[in-house]
């Protein structure tokens, strides 16, 4: 969940709405992480990514407080509760970022993004700083699950209108388990290889990054491991390629 500028949130309201050149996009304003999930299935089933979703990964931004903050102007910064997005990375080429809450194209090279949305530039105080949560895409859709009970209302109402799908359950029938992926703190930063980064993203809840370590793990010039897949029933490491 974000905060939006009026024009974001104006064209989030019609609940579905056609992003980029790759077809219909499931959206739901105010829930990036289902976004995201269904973004994920379409486009493995579009052909727009691999069938096994090997070169994509979804990421949440967050930080230590979970607060969330948008100054206006075009030098605007945004600073999340949490946001989620996609990032394809397959090879030596550039990262694309897929956000369906962005004004950007859709996807946008990662070098774009980070200049526009994050604005480095601009300095954070340290407990603003954005922290990020890598999961491999294929690990995600397996694990993630979201009965929405984080948008009810203490009578039970909503606080934003839900999807119009059932809710996400997981493979193991758990049903809810988004905190665990939006939770992070500094303390949490994982500082390692690049192989141990690689299988630490197959993992349930993936690996969390500090914004300059996020940027360094999709770098143009690093080519992304083989697929590997945490079997979380008998927590087996499987490589794929």
């Amino acid at each position: 969940m974000m905060m939006m500028a009026a024009e974001d949130q104006s064209r989030a309201a019609e609940g579905q709405r056609n992003c980029g050149n790759v077809g219909e996009f499931l959206y739901t304003a105010c829930y990036c992480e289902e976004n995201i999930y269904m973004l994920c299935k379409a486009l493995g089933e579009q052909g727009v990514a691999a069938a096994d979703l090997s070169d994509l990964f979804v990421v949440f931004i967050s930080n230590d407080l979970q607060r969330k903050n948008c100054s206006s102007g075009s030098e605007s910064v945004c600073i999340w509760d949490y946001h989620v997005i996609c990032i394809q990375k397959a090879g030596a080429q550039e990262a694309l970022v897929w956000d369906l809450d962005t004004t950007l194209s859709l996807p946008v090279p990662l070098s774009s993004y980070v200049k526009e949305a994050f604005k480095p530039e601009i300095e954070l105080d340290e407990l603003y700083l954005r922290l990020f949560r890598v999961v491999r895409a294929s690990t995600f859709l397996r694990t993630f699950a979201s009965d929405r009970r984080h948008m009810r209302t203490p009578e039970g109402g909503w606080l934003a209108p839900p999807p119009n799908y059932e809710c996400i359950v997981a493979e193991d029938g758990e049903a809810y388990n988004l905190e665990e992926y939006n939770r992070m703190a500094q303390g949490n930063v994982q500082h390692a290889s690049d192989e141990d980064l690689d299988k630490s993203m197959s993992d349930k809840y993936g690996v969390v990054l500090s914004e300059d370590g996020f940027v360094k793990a999709f770098a143009v010039n690093r080519s992304r491991a083989p697929l590997q897949i945490l079997d979380i029933n008998n927590h087996q490491l499987v490589i794929n390629g």
